[in-house]
């Protein structure tokens, strides 16, 4: 995981490091959602997230992979938090996706 800066922090070696991580692709806008079975949405609670952010899903797994075609986040149900995921009702407990929340 990314460094996680604080507003109070003061030493330079710690900014440096952050922004290096950065620069390398290391963040905290990326997280794992495993859709619920049963049901056809899954909300995903994640703090990076604003309503204005543009949420991105890449399958993980085999059985994710054949989800993606009616899997899909609507832009309204990305919110302060968090956003909610569009899926197909199936009993499946393995479609798991890596997201990425971003901008905002």
């Amino acid at each position: 995981m990314a460094i996680q800066l604080r507003p109070e922090e003061r030493d330079p070696r710690v900014m440096v490091d952050a922004i290096i991580q950065l620069v390398q692709g290391r963040n905290n806008a990326i997280g794992e959602v495993t859709l619920t079975p049963g049901v056809t949405t899954t909300t995903v609670m994640f703090e990076n997230c604003s309503k204005d952010s543009a949420v991105l899903l890449f399958q993980k797994t085999q059985n994710a992979a054949a989800a993606v075609p009616s899997t899909w986040v609507p832009q309204n149900w990305v919110v302060q938090g968090g956003f909610t995921i569009s899926h197909a009702n199936n009993a499946q407990t393995d479609r798991t996706f890596w997201f990425l929340c971003i901008g905002g």
